[in-house]
């Protein structure tokens, strides 16, 4: 290993308290986490691959943070030497190296949000954290809050059991890390919680260091890249292990919470078991949207493994329901249920056995046995039916719907509570009913999404088949009247003879396979791209003419920018229709998306233009007396629209939440979100606690100066960030020359391609390999361009605009949100590094232009602090800067090794 002279390092505590950024609070315990997890698996790399490679690695942390510290870009160089002066078999271990160093940084935080959380609870005092009451309340401060506003509890209590959350899980190429990998970080987690506790004995602590030392050298024994592609199957399966391992337990367990808060302002009743508080929905297996491997035959095979696993779940749980109720005591309507029960089973050989062990005094476990004969045959013929098409288990012996699953655990609820038993209904059969209100017999419904254009090609092989001319060529107004015409009338459009392109036999198959498959497995039909009315009527002329006899809601899908600023006059026109209003029952969903709004105009004017569509929507929604529920196509990203929940919910538009919300949960973020359970529970509860905030105490409207200087900006921020992304024709070559795009393309983290088309430049870039690309220059691009001449040109027309900027920062939460997240981006960001990359990878003609936008970058930057009143990035939330600090010699690092690799490519 060629390292050259190598001083003898001290060990990485030592080194750590020199170069790790200082305590924040008493409570801080981030670098002694830290420095634990780094001398462990220092330890690790010694034994594995010698003191030198040790001694190497540390080298290159010291210089990494050395350059962070200061930005002196003589250690970026004298780092970049060192890389390069290795072999290619020790520069994988070095790599591999800082990889795992900064998955242990990020498990090291983790801990310490979860210890200071705890900490804040015990003293009931402020946290200045991600849990702090500026981004995130836990359920009973919410409720007091609300009181100390003038709400009853009674008022409060009726919003909350009246609010509907659906939480939309989506299969996103954004989780790169392997499940292997995150359940060794989750014992990692684990062991580092314990080591830690106060009644932790010596030999505890021994086995425990012991543990966690084996889970860190398993991290970093197991391959961190897929060698394969997974299927949407794949996908599924992974998505539903959140199920299995967090949600399915936790949903009760904070609903009990909920129970409790309740209790502390004066409320004696408890949340009801079928309250429509929490839902869960998937687009894994349906989203369809550009992705050729999601077939119907895929929607199909997880709707029935998404069955079979939820009647398993119930299932593994029915036989501990019935130990636990072993009572005697019961009403006559459940006395009577149970004698009939035994008189109808006793002759039955299959159960013989099985009722000879329930005594005649035990009628709640009569009841239950069924359940149970129920839930084995529902689990086994959804097994069946996935593995061969078809099943010998009748469906009289099976639930077909929830209310019938449902109708026996009431009768045994009922009966408790006359007999005097509510303490034990309340128990773990109360937990049940609201596991089955909560997931059906579908554990999740599943959302399908396809594009406007791929309903059009079927509308017009029909029209065209039919004699009448080509659908695609007809004006708007005469799709409509043609499609209104075929809705009203019944006859078939098509038979067997219809010609059919792949694509248009798989639009036709899929609405088949909803129309096989129960109606309680899906939610919504989603079309994206959607432009017109006639996009909505088509969808619901397809479901009618491929017999579904429960037409999913149909919800359009407005992106782009154009989109966006059309959405309230294309709804306005669907509600005019009357056949379309007597359709909806008064009820609509229209979904916004954050991420392809964002890569079309820049992270201010979209959000400025999600912002007045939905205040648009809610008018137009409002005028027909339709109840409009938002669908939030957040990312994990701020360029993406993500950012902290509790922020990201109350700084919606006033009327636009009202107790309705379905947001989606993308990628890495499900693993953030449900990886474990006190992660599960805090997802649910900052989503709980903040709509209920937003329905009972709207956030501020902006004043209409406001909204003229946000016109005003957006428009600026708009041409300038097309000017150089859409128009400027060294952009391409430039982004694909200093950025990893190309690599993204290749790499095994999604089913579904990183393009909508193979060729083609930015515009038919998926979202999610724009974003990360230039994160992983630590640029971020698109969320920044824009804001800088947005600010400059108002402050220059007029000085006053800047004191009116400051006060739209200090008195209006979107404009705040907006601005802090956009300040934690340049806290992550380097143009060092972005440099760096120029200087390895892009032409020398092309340099100029990244110098240009790195000039850009820093203006922008300038003026972002000046609105903020802020002297430094960050300066109010020091915990958040403390971590970025800690990660950026790991970082660092590995930029700069790909960085290396990627020029020698």
């Amino acid at each position: 290993m060629a390292t050259g002279s190598l001083k003898k390092m001290g060990s990485i505590d030592a080194q750590l308290r020199l170069i790790a950024p200082a305590k924040v609070s008493e409570d801080d315990k981030l670098v002694e986490y830290d420095a634990l997890l780094l001398d462990r698996f220092l330890d690790i790399l010694q034994d594995l691959h010698g003191e030198e490679v040790r001694e190497f690695v540390q080298e290159c942390y010291e210089v990494a943070a050395d350059y962070d510290g200061n930005r002196n870009t003589a250690k970026l160089e004298e780092l970049g030497n060192m890389l390069t002066s290795l072999d290619p078999g020790d520069s994988i271990v070095v790599t591999k190296s800082f990889s795992n160093m900064l998955s242990l940084a990020n498990l090291a935080e983790e801990v310490q949000i979860a210890y200071r959380r705890r900490i804040k609870k015990l003293k009931k005092g402020d946290f200045a954290d991600e849990a702090s009451a500026t981004t995130e309340s836990d359920i009973e401060e919410t409720l007091k809050r609300l009181l100390q506003l003038n709400k009853t509890p009674e008022e409060v209590f009726d919003a909350l059991k009246n609010q509907t959350l659906d939480l939309v899980l989506t299969a996103h190429p954004t989780q790169s890390v392997r499940r292997s990998l995150l359940q060794k970080f989750g014992r990692i987690r684990d062991c580092l919680t314990q080591l830690y506790a106060k009644d932790i004995t010596p030999d505890d602590k021994q086995e425990l260091d012991e543990a966690l030392q084996r889970e860190i050298q398993a991290a970093f024994r197991t391959d961190e890249i897929r060698r394969t592609p997974p299927t949407p199957q794949d996908e599924m399966r992974a998505g539903m292990s959140y199920f299995h391992e967090t949600i399915w337990k936790g949903v009760p367990k904070f609903l009990r919470r909920v129970d409790t808060a309740l209790k502390s302002i004066g409320i004696n009743e408890r949340v009801p078991y079928n309250a429509p508080l929490i839902q869960f929905s998937s687009w894994m297996g349906g989203d369809r949207d550009g992705n050729p491997r999601v077939t119907p035959e895929v929607t199909r095979d997880v709707c029935l493994l998404a069955r079979m696993m939820a009647a398993n779940l119930y299932f593994s749980q029915i036989e501990d329901l019935m130990f636990e109720m072993s009572m005697w005591r019961c009403n006559e309507e459940l006395r009577v249920r149970a004698e009939v029960q035994r008189c109808a089973k006793r002759d039955a050989k299959h159960y013989i056995e099985f009722w000879k062990q329930i005594p005649s005094n035990e009628p709640y476990r009569a009841i239950l046995g069924d359940v149970r004969d129920k839930l084995y045959n529902t689990r086994e013929r959804a097994r069946q039916l996935l593995s061969s098409g078809v099943s010998d288990i009748t469906e009289d012996s099976v639930f077909t719907s929830v209310d019938q699953f449902l109708e026996p655990l009431e009768l045994c609820y009922r009966s408790l509570c006359d007999c005097g038993d509510r303490p034990i209904a309340d128990g773990s059969l109360l937990d049940f009913l609201r596991q089955v209100s909560t997931f059906g017999l579908a554990l999740v419904k599943l959302d399908i999404r396809q594009e406007s254009d791929r309903h059009t090609d079927v509308l017009d092989a029909i029209t065209q088949h039919l004699g009448i001319g080509s659908y695609k060529e007809w004006s708007e107004d005469k799709r409509q009247e043609w499609l209104l015409s075929e809705l009203s009338g019944k006859r078939p459009l098509f038979g067997h003879d219809l010609p059919k392109t792949e694509e248009i036999a798989d639009v036709l198959d899929t609405f088949k396979v909803i129309s096989e498959l129960p109606h309680d497995s899906f939610g919504a039909y989603i079309i994206s791209m959607a432009t017109a009315p006639s996009d909505v009527l088509a969808v619901e002329l397809l479901q009618r003419e491929c017999g579904i006899t429960h037409p999913l809601r149909v919800v359009p899908l407005f992106e782009k920018l154009a989109d966006l600023e059309n959405a309230p006059a294309s709804v306005a026109r669907l509600f005019s229709i009357e056949w379309y209003r007597n359709r909806i029952n008064g009820k609509q969903e229209v979904m916004i998306g954050y991420s392809d709004s964002g890569k079309d105009a820049g992270r201010l004017s979209a959000a400025w233009q999600l912002y007045k569509t939905q205040e648009e929507l809610v008018k137009v929604a409002k005028e027909y007396g339709v109840k409009l529920t938002m669908f939030h196509g957040r990312g994990g990203t701020v360029g993406r629209g993500g950012g902290p929940t509790h922020l990201a919910i109350l700084s919606q538009p006033p009327d636009t939440i009202h107790g309705q919300l379905r947001v989606t949960v993308q990628g890495e973020v499900i693993e953030q979100s449900f990886g474990e359970e006190h992660l599960c529970f805090r997802t649910l509860q900052r989503f709980t606690a903040a709509t209920l905030e937003h329905g009972m105490n709207p956030p501020v409207s902006p004043k209409p100066e406001w909204r003229v200087l946000m016109d005003e900006m957006a428009v600026i921020a708009t041409e300038e960030y097309r000017s150089v992304v859409f128009k400027e024709p060294r952009f391409v070559e430039y982004f694909r020359l200093a950025t990893p795009e190309l690599e993204y393309g290749r790499m095994n983290i999604g089913s579904r391609p990183s393009k909508r088309k193979p060729s083609g430049g930015i515009e038919s870039l998926r979202a999610i390999p724009w974003i990360f690309a230039w994160t992983q220059t630590r640029f971020h691009l698109p969320v920044w361009l824009g804001f800088g001449s947005a600010f400059k040109r108002v402050i220059q027309k007029d000085a006053k605009n800047l004191n009116m900027l400051k006060e739209m920062y200090n008195q209006w939460p979107f404009f705040r949100v907006t601005i802090d997240l956009v300040e934690m981006v340049f806290a992550k960001g380097d143009p060092g590094i972005a440099a760096l990359y120029d200087r390895l990878l892009v032409s020398e003609e092309l340099q100029p232009f990244g110098e240009q936008l790195r000039v850009n970058y820093q203006e922008t930057r300038r003026l972002l602090l000046q609105v903020a009143g802020h002297k430094d990035i960050l300066e109010g939330d020091p915990y958040l800067r403390q971590r970025l600090q800690l990660r950026d010699p790991y970082i660092t690092t590995l930029e700069r090794c790909q960085a290396y690799t990627q020029a020698d490519t």
